[in-house]
């Protein structure tokens, strides 16, 4: 970097306040390790033990006949939180509140107390993990909405487990089929009841029929008989006690335009389940008798035990960021302690609790200041780390090791069984090429983290991945949050959910430090003066005491040495407030490992507790072991990659790699002070019944709560935040010119009508996925959707010659006149389309759009009768 100023900013990274990927595994037809977190700061409430217990009880016997005697749930962890009273529980190995399947917190602030699940993948993939607020789990009265709670979680576990989707749409209640017949949205088709008018759209109480959809108006809601003789489906109506299966290849309902139909091209829902991994070699159990209810193990985690291991030959590029995980970074009241290894290990100091500034001073001043030898034995700090942690509690469940190390060592085996038996939770970090990979095996079967850190590093690199590894306590109050790094940036802001325990790091690499000058949002200025210096390691630290200023901090580097060097000015925040989470920031990728050709997709997950944050600018950089990094724009605009708009996670694909090895992810968030408007989806959920039908009366729940107004969005305000990935290894790159790839499937075609034409809206893709821009389109026409899904290229072409794709993710807009519209033949018509690159590679078929040029319904397919309000 040139002289002048260099930069850096800010970055406030958090794990987010949500769960991880499933936690249990399936032995013999029978779940085991189910997975509970309770969050830490809902309030003690034994009910809400006893709710999940019978919970799952019931839910088990449920879905042993639900999935034809294949599965059941054998046994279940509860894991309490540090802040309800010790009873004696046993204390957790490797389970965490991120790891959990199921977690208990408040709601979601904009739909209350609907189950849902957080899935945000294709069909057929895990989704992240389910959420129950305490008044689902202790109120009797919402069984009347969604069901009795054991069918409510299979409902959830069959997103969770199997990644199938809803049945129903709350966007589109009603279809008309291609008969010309309106129904409901849902699956099976079986299923009966009468149509009500909830709204005032309802002039005398009856549905309205819209004379431009031939759908009954916005208000209209099919309440449907409690007493049936259909059995299907959970994925649509789990409450109704005759439900007792899925949806199949038989009773699908394939014209619905729900997600199910959408991302599973169609299939059933019993399709997807039964072709998933659980079902390989797993035939009906052939004794029923032999399951049992399920078993309950209840866990709560105190104090958390950390033992930094720490790989002394690349001593001088861990200082700075070691000593910054422990000058501001772990959590107060945590227990640390330090080794270091080379051909052997130290123990530097057994674990001190960080109860003050002062506990942190004197932590930081055991880290080593020279470097060790080149021979590196990670044996041999992970034992003595073992017996740092025995010290202070006796045995290892529950402990943690970060263990980071640049070094060869090809005699890890020796002592992996021991390690992966412990109970001790390893979290590596490998820096540079020359690390083993071996090292990573310990993090992913003692459940831990795993990151790699480019050769190239800078400080923000490690910095970063220090701050990533929390406490997955699920409690954000007391955990650092990194504002974000990025050169040549002169501003950071501090949003108005954070401002504890602020801290400004800046860093050089010359012997003399740079001039630095820091103006706080009201014009306070803070000088090299403010700063304490470490000459030694090149860093300069400020706190700000009190809550720091929020709005934009602005601040200037200099660089007075005569050579060029980098600079970097690095912000970590704590939440101002205990009742109000910070905005965080959660990254994943679709796989761990992944084999050239194929693709996969960058998510960034940013929420404010549980509310989607709108409206972010999104970029993630993959780092190679070598070569250059990738940068990549994520959306939230629900094409491509992204399978709800407006849900909080961005993604795009990533199918270019420098070459095979290791790959760590940084994603950048920002977002300024503009009102952001958009209506946030939810993500997979239970349906809220609005009411039923019994003996011939009506009987109406209570309406849905109304979603929240106020504009949290509006409130938070501009802000900034980094996060870090696990890293993942991609395989199989071909030296020299690489594949090309189709563009990407079109998941968001809608078609109208207006003015006897066809109105086509979807979003571009690209020429290779979602990058660039596609050569031509292929739209085809029929009055069968099932037709175009068989036969694509029989149907009906539409002339496309003067439609020219945009580049990927502008929307485009399409209008034609079908023949068949000149002799008033048809009333309906489907479309589908694929886009073409420019070697002639399509894509993926796009969903099925339906138009209707409206007459009277031939049919409402159930008793049209409409009751009063």
């Amino acid at each position: 970097m040139d002289g002048g100023a260099a930069a850096g900013a800010a970055l406030l990274l958090l794990a987010l306040v949500a769960a991880g990927e499933a936690a249990a595994v399936l032995r013999d037809g029978g779940y085991e390790g189910l997975l509970a977190a309770v969050h830490p700061w809902l309030p003690e409430d034994g009910r809400l033990l006893a709710s999940l217990q019978d919970m799952i009880t019931e839910a088990s016997l449920y879905l042993f006949n639900a999935t034809r005697g294949r599965v059941y749930f054998r046994s279940m962890k509860i894991l309490i939180p540090p802040t309800w009273k010790d009873k004696s529980y046993e204390k957790p190995k490797h389970e965490t509140y991120e790891k959990a399947d199921v977690i208990v917190a408040d709601p979601y602030w904009k739909y209350g107390d609907d189950p849902y699940t957080l899935q945000h993948e294709e069909c057929g993939t895990m989704g992240k993990y389910i959420h129950f607020t305490p008044n689902f789990l202790v109120n009797g009265y919402l069984t009347d909405i969604y069901g009795s709670r054991g069918r409510a979680f299979v409902h959830e576990w069959a997103h969770l487990r199997w990644g199938v989707f809803d049945e129903y749409d709350t966007d589109r209640p009603f279809y008309v089929t291609e008969k010309n017949q309106g129904k409901v949205t849902r699956c099976s088709s079986d299923l009966t009841g009468i149509y009500v008018c909830e709204k005032n759209s309802c002039t005398d109480g009856s549905c309205v029929i819209n004379k431009l959809s031939g759908l009954f108006k916005e208000g209209c809601a099919f309440i449907p008989e409690r007493n049936q003789t259909a059995v299907s489906s959970i994925m649509y109506m789990q409450s109704l006690s005759s439900v007792a299966e899925f949806c199949n290849e038989h009773n699908h309902n394939r014209e619905a335009p729900n997600l199910q139909n959408r991302m599973c091209d169609y299939r059933s829902t019993w399709e997807v389940i039964k072709n998933s991994t659980d079902f390989e070699n797993n035939p009906p159990l052939t004794n029923s008798s032999l399951i049992t209810p399920p078993s309950f193990l209840l866990l709560q985690k105190r104090d958390r035990v950390i033992c930094l291991v720490l790989d002394g030959s690349c001593i001088n590029r861990l200082h700075q960021a070691a000593e910054l995980y422990l000058l501001q970074i772990v959590e107060e009241n945590s227990y640390v302690g330090i080794v270091t290894f080379s051909d052997r290990g130290e123990i530097k100091t057994h674990v001190l609790q960080i109860v003050s500034d002062d506990a942190r001073k004197q932590l930081a001043s055991y880290l080593p200041t020279a470097p060790g030898g080149d021979r590196a034995n990670v044996c041999a700090g992970l034992q003595l780390a073992h017996e740092v942690i025995r010290k202070k509690q006796g045995n290892l469940n529950g402990s943690e090791i970060i263990l980071v190390t640049g070094g060869q060592d090809n005699s890890t085996s020796r002592c992996f069984s021991e390690m992966i038996n412990s109970g001790s939770i390893i979290h590596t970090i490998t820096v540079g090429s020359s690390a083993a990979k071996e090292i990573e095996h310990f993090s992913k079967e003692t459940g831990g983290l795993k990151y790699f850190v480019p050769e190239r590093l800078d400080f923000s690199d490690l910095l970063d991945v220090f701050t990533d590894i929390l406490s997955g306590s699920g409690d954000t109050f007391n955990q650092s949050v990194q504002v974000w790094y990025k050169q040549l940036r002169r501003a950071v802001t501090i949003d108005s959910t954070m401002g504890r325990e602020t801290f400004f790091v800046a860093t050089w690499q010359a012997a003399e430090p740079p001039e630095i000058n820091l103006v706080d949002p009201n014009g306070k200025s803070y000088t090299s003066k403010d700063f304490v210096f470490d000459l030694v390691f090149h860093v300069a630290r400020l706190q700000i005491p009190g809550i720091a200023e929020t709005r934009e901090w602005t601040y200037t580097l200099t660089n007075v040495h005569l050579a060029p060097q980098v600079l970097t000015m690095t912000v970590t925040s704590q939440a101002a407030n205990s009742t109000i989470p910070p905005v965080a920031v959660k990254t994943s990728m679709s796989k761990d490992i992944n084999y050239y050709p194929s693709a996969m997709v960058v998510y960034v997950q940013v929420s404010h507790g549980f509310s989607p944050v709108l409206g972010a600018s999104v970029t993630a950089v993959i780092s190679p072991e070598n070569g250059d990094p990738i940068s990549l724009e994520l959306l939230d605009n629900g094409a491509g990659s992204d399978i709800v708009k407006n849900d909080g996670i961005y993604s795009k694909y990533l199918f270019s790699f420098p070459g095979n090895g290791r790959y760590s992810l940084k994603a950048h968030v920002q977002a300024n002070r503009t009102i952001v408007r958009q209506t946030a989806k939810l993500w997979s959920h239970a349906m809220y019944i609005p009411g039923y039908v019994e003996n011939g009366k009506l009987k109406m729940n209570p309406s849905r709560p109304p979603a929240i107004k106020s504009d949290i969005q509006v409130r938070r305000g501009g802000f900034h935040r980094t996060a870090v990935e696990e890293s993942f290894i991609i395989s199989a790159v071909p030296m020299g010119p690489h594949a090309v790839f189709p563009p990407c499937e079109i998941i968001d075609l809608v078609a109208r009508i207006g003015d006897d034409k066809v109105i086509l809206s979807w979003t571009a893709p690209g020429n290779d996925f979602d990058k660039g821009r596609a050569a031509s389109y292929e739209i085809r026409i029929s009055e069968s959707p099932l037709e175009l899904r068989g036969s694509f290229y029989k149907t009906g072409l539409v002339n496309t010659s003067t439609l020219s794709p945009q580049r990927a993710g502008c929307k485009e807009i399409f209008a034609f006149k079908p023949e068949a519209f000149t002799t008033g033949n048809i009333t309906i018509i489907y479309v589908a389309m694929c886009a073409v690159d420019d070697v002639f590679l399509h894509s993926e078929l796009s969903n099925i759009a339906q138009a209707v040029k409206f007459s009277p319904l031939t049919s409402l397919n159930h008793r049209a009768e409409s009751l009063g309000c």
